[in-house]
C-alpha cells in the first residue's frame, strides 16, 4: 500500500440516491461540520463527507448532524437513508459499495421514490392504565374483586393470573384499534408498517409511507381515525421523515 492510500480519508455515508436528482454539493453541514458531497457510480450517488475516524460515537451532535443532512436531502430528492455510524474506509470500497448493491439500492429507490415516511402513535392518556381496563373489560373487574376478597390477601399466583390476563386484554385491544385506524389510513398510504409499543400505554406506533402529494389526505385520516375513539386516546403524528422503515442499507463497509 502507497503512502497516499494511507493517507486518503474515509468516507461518512449518509445517504444513497438518485446521481441523475442529487445535486453535488451540500455545504459544511456534515459531520464534524465537514462538507458534505456526492460520489456518483453508473446511476446512483452516496451522499457521504470525510472522515479521518475509523467509528463515530453516537453522541447527540453527531446524531444531529447525520440527521439534518438526510433532512436537507429530503428537501432535494429521493434517499435511502443509510444507518448511522456507516464509514467506507477509502473511495475505492464506496465505489464497490454501490457496484456490488446496485441492483438492490435501485429496487429499493423505485418503491420510493416520491414518497415520503409519516409517523402516527397512539396512547391512552389515563392516570391508571390498569384501572382504566378494569372499567372496561368485566372479565378483568370480576377477577380482581374475586381475588381481593380473599382473606388472606393476594398471592403471587393470583397476581400472575390476574396480569396474564390483564396483558391479554390489552393485547387484544390494541389489535382491535389499530385494525379501526388502519381501515382509514390504508386507502391513503402506500404501505403501513406496525413497530412494537414501547409502554404500557402506547396503543400503537404505526410507520406510514405516504405519496409527497398525499400529506394533507394522511393527516385528514388521521383526524377520521380519531373521530372513532373518545377522549382517552390521544393521536400523534409526524414527519415527514425518510423512509427509514421501508429500505434497508445497514452496510459493513
Amino acid at each position: 500500500m502507497n503512502i497516499e492510500s494511507l493517507l486518503e480519508p474515509g468516507h461518512y455515508l449518509y445517504a444513497i440516491a438518485d446521481a441523475v436528482a442529487t445535486p453535488p454539493i451540500y455545504g459544511n453541514i456534515g459531520i464534524n461540520g465537514a462538507p458534505v458531497y456526492v460520489i456518483t457510480q453508473g446511476a446512483l450517488a452516496a451522499v457521504v463527507s470525510d472522515i479521518t475516524e475509523k467509528r463515530i460515537r453516537p453522541e447527540r451532535k453527531n446524531l444531529a448532524a447525520h440527521n439534518a443532512v438526510i433532512k436537507r436531502l429530503m428537501e432535494e430528492t429521493t434517499v435511502l437513508p443509510v444507518a448511522f455510524g456507516t464509514i467506507a474506509s477509502s473511495n475505492k470500497a464506496l465505489l464497490n459499495i454501490l457496484k456490488h448493491n446496485s441492483a438492490t439500492f435501485t429496487e429499493q429507490l423505485d418503491v420510493v421514490r416520491g414518497k415520503v415516511e409519516l409517523g402516527l402513535r397512539v396512547v391512552l392518556d389515563v392516570p391508571n392504565i390498569f384501572e382504566y381496563m378494569v372499567s372496561r373489560h368485566t372479565d378483568l373487574t370480576e377477577l380482581r374483586d374475586s381475588l381481593l376478597g380473599k382473606q388472606h390477601g393476594l398471592s403471587q399466583s393470583d397476581k400472575i393470573e390476574m396480569g396474564r390476563l390483564f396483558d391479554h386484554l390489552l393485547t387484544q385491544d390494541r389489535e382491535l384499534h389499530t385494525d379501526t385506524v388502519m381501515e382509514v389510513l390504508e386507502a391513503r398510504c402506500v404501505d403501513i408498517k406496525q413497530n412494537p409499543t414501547r409502554e404500557e400505554k402506547e396503543v400503537m406506533h404505526l410507520a406510514c409511507l405516504v405519496e409527497r402529494g398525499a400529506q394533507k389526505s394522511f393527516e385528514d385520516g388521521v383526524f377520521e381515525a380519531a373521530n372513532r375513539f373518545d377522549n382517552n386516546f390521544s393521536f400523534d403524528f409526524n414527519g415527514p421523515w425518510a423512509p427509514h422503515h421501508f429500505v434497508n442499507v445497514a452496510l459493513q463497509a
